[in-house]
């Protein structure tokens, strides 16, 4: 399968936005002819096969590819006889990312432009995407973003809590794509010892340290012809981050002890729980990687964001487990409700598993907790039994946010919700705080 560039990517404020590319021919014999690059391969040339056809005899048969990208167009010429020029210089690949002339061959000059538009999503019909369930209006958003990436070759980001289904809107992205029939490989950058991760992603050659005692392909390699997901990738090494960002670039690996590429084809997903864009700033993910990985930004809302959710994701659960839906009553319902949900949709379907081995869907849901007239949380709350039942790596991340949820509420209480000052003390970036606060949909004064 030959991997299809995306002419779609979100912006600053996680708009979703379709780029193209308007092309005019401004000199040559062929003046006037004029196209629109969009998503894949644009070929120009004098041959008929060509996407853009010239009669200029000075242009190669197949002069120059073009392909939109998330950074700019991509320019590469054919190994042409003339050659192509971009402000008077010869260029064999190039991205251009500023409004501009090629020259191809001796005569022609090609005049282009980006235009960006937001992209049209409309309403999403259903109430799932894959395995994945709901009616609220921001997974109906979300569902709507998902259908439109999903048929392309998009590399998409998917932000969020832990628990909240990433690996479950993962599959089904691949699942909804011209890759379904190719394999879906899921690396979790957060469970691998750390002297196997190059090991793990790229694969090693026999003998290449101890304890290879035959060659290995990497999970990176044995995505190919699919798709890779990458979860937890804030949880990636520093120093292992450069050998990832070269891979995805060049679409190839190199297997541990070895000195030969081996080319893949593949698409790639990533999810986090972990504000990458702040741990950029703090120099602990590489910036280039995070922009080849953030071309789509989906954010993944709480279950606490959607309570809506909360009666048909019980009943879908409850019948997974062998149960009429109809067994989740209204009073648990109301219990369920007053819950926080740290745990997020796995918590709820742990719940409900739990009450089911135990002969009944009662559970003792502990209280959301209480807000103050300001949107701040009233009092830090201790870890419920419910996190201890999760499994490790999502009981540690919904600790870890309980505690910076704790923390904020009472850094900002003492400064009375004034977040210049709070970031003062805490000796953190006050942007990072303004995120924190929209993360948690605490409502305080934007000192």
């Amino acid at each position: 399968m030959t991997s299809v560039p995306t002419n779609l990517y979100t912006d600053a404020g996680g708009h979703l936005i379709e780029r193209s590319y308007r092309l005019v021919v401004v000199m040559g014999p062929d003046a006037g002819v004029r196209h629109t690059v969009e998503s894949g391969t644009t070929m120009i040339g004098t041959h008929a096969d060509n996407d853009i056809v010239l009669t200029d005899t000075t242009v190669s048969r197949y002069h120059l590819e073009l392909q939109v990208r998330r950074e700019g167009l991509a320019v590469r010429d054919l190994d042409s006889t003339n050659g192509t020029r971009w402000g008077g210089a010869r260029v064999q690949a190039i991205t251009l990312t500023e409004p501009g002339r090629l020259r191809l061959g001796k005569h022609t000059e090609i005049a282009l432009e980006a235009e960006d538009l937001p992209a049209t999503l409309g309403d999403y019909a259903g109430d799932s995407f894959g395995r994945v369930v709901g009616q609220a209006p921001p997974m109906k958003k979300l569902f709507a973003m998902l259908a439109r990436v999903a048929v392309t070759d998009a590399t998409v980001l998917l932000e969020g809590e832990t628990g909240t289904g990433k690996e479950a809107i993962a599959e089904a992205l691949h699942t909804a794509s011209g890759r379904a029939r190719g394999p879906f490989v899921v690396v979790d950058c957060a469970s691998i010892p750390r002297d196997l991760i190059a090991s793990e992603l790229f694969g090693h050659a026999r003998g290449s340290y101890t304890g290879a005692i035959s060659d290995k392909r990497g999970l990176v390699e044995s995505a190919d012809g699919g798709t890779l997901f990458l979860d937890e990738i804030g949880e990636l090494p520093l120093d292992l981050q450069p050998q990832l960002l070269r891979a995805l670039e060049k679409r190839e690996v190199r297997r541990v002890g070895e000195t030969k590429p081996i080319p893949v084809d593949l698409r790639v997903l990533a999810a986090t729980h972990r504000d990458l864009r702040a741990m950029v700033k703090a120099g602990r993910f590489r910036e280039d990687l995070y922009y080849r990985l953030a071309v789509v930004r989906c954010e993944v809302p709480p279950l606490r964001a959607r309570l809506g959710d909360l009666p048909a994701l019980a009943r879908h659960f409850a019948e997974a487990f062998g149960r009429s839906g109809w067994d989740v009553s209204p009073s648990l319902l109301e219990q369920l409700n007053r819950h926080g949900w740290p745990g997020n949709v796995r918590e709820l379907r742990n719940v409900v598993e739990r009450a089911l081995s135990l002969g009944t869907l009662e559970v003792d849901a502990e209280p959301a907790p209480a807000t103050t007239g300001g949107g701040a949380v009233a009092s830090p709350t201790a870890a419920s039994a419910a996190i201890l039942d999760l499994p490790f790596k999502e009981a540690k991340a919904a600790l870890v946010e309980g505690f910076e949820r704790d923390y904020l509420v009472n850094l900002l209480s003492r400064h009375k919700g004034n977040i210049s000052r709070a970031a003062l003390e805490a000796g953190i970036d006050r942007n990072y705080i303004h995120r924190l606060v929209k993360k948690y949909g605490l409502d305080v004064e934007r000192g």
